[in-house]
């Protein structure tokens, strides 16, 4: 009976994994690791270019785990350039600049999404229109503003013009419209005003959303390497995107050191996506069904 039980499960079993469902689900599968893996290419090289020695770095066919690892390649990093000081810089820079983008993103979206004044819509609009302008467009402009600020090289010019952003505006307000009315009523018969309400209400509520823009905002700021490079001129104010075209010269490029650099500058990009993965796509999720 045991026997005749086991084969019906296997039946069962095998006619459930030839179904078309299940056969494209394995299909996208396969397609999904396929591309992952691709994705993970580079990186790999990455990671093996900066464990070798030069003159194995253009040996072909590639040799992708060095035979003799050179792990000082990462301590030469800091004694062929200043890469504290880049490190340092560039951890500032990005802490102020999403901090202050996620505060003024956070307190345009609850204006945009709960408080009526005239013109409110089309408003919203226009800034939200800013989205379709490239910022290479927008770059003589800041620098003319910069430069009447007299903020040239300082870290004012490369955080300032980074705390604002339509697209976070547009992220929070999408989410604010999606928390029911009914806990600011409940709260204002409380006695609660609107910053209240924002502070105590709805900022609680939105930490999916936050979470996301804080991705967005520290990974775009940490990258952000045109900006940086228009407005500073000085060793002491660079950061790590532009600080790391120091390995490489007109006719010269140390790849070891370059890559064992950009290892070292990627890690807390991709720590902070790792702690923070489960949030992104929540609050992307939720975003897009809010209306």
């Amino acid at each position: 009976m045991s026997s005749d039980g086991d084969t019906v499960a296997r039946a069962r079993l095998f006619n459930l994994r030839i179904t078309p469902v299940g056969m494209a689900r394995g299909l996208l599968y396969l397609v999904l690791i396929a591309g992952a893996a691709l994705a993970l290419v580079p990186f790999v090289w990455m990671v093996s270019t900066s464990l070798k020695r030069l003159p194995e770095v253009a040996r072909w066919p590639i040799q992708w785990i060095p035979s003799d690892p050179q792990w000082q390649n990462y301590a030469t990093v800091f004694s062929h350039v200043p890469f504290l000081r880049f490190y340092a810089n560039t951890a500032f820079v990005t802490l102020l600049r999403t901090s202050g983008l996620l505060v003024t993103s956070c307190m345009a979206g609850y204006a945009f999404a709960r408080l009526r004044f005239p013109g409110r819509d089309a408003i919203f609009l226009i800034y939200l229109g800013t989205m379709m302008v490239p910022g290479q467009v927008t770059l003589i402009p800041r620098f003319i503003t910069m430069r009447l600020l007299t903020w040239i090289d300082t870290y004012q010019a490369l955080i300032v013009p980074g705390v604002f952003s339509a697209f976070g505006v547009f992220l929070m307000r999408q989410f604010f419209m999606g928390i029911p009315r009914s806990l600011d009523d409940a709260a204002i018969l409380d006695g609660a005003n609107h910053f209240d309400i924002f502070r105590r209400v709805c900022v609680p509520l939105s930490t999916p959303a936050i979470a996301t823009l804080i991705i967005f905002a520290f990974v775009g700021s940490w990258n952000d390497f045109l900006w940086p490079l228009v407005i500073t001129n000085s060793v002491e104010k660079l950061v790590l995107s532009v600080g790391l075209s120091h390995f490489q010269d007109l006719y010269y490029t140390e790849w070891t050191l370059l890559m064992a650099a950009s290892v070292m500058a990627m890690a807390p990009v991709l720590a902070i996506y790792v702690l923070a993965q489960r949030y992104f796509v929540q609050g992307i999720a939720l975003t897009g069904i809010k209306g």
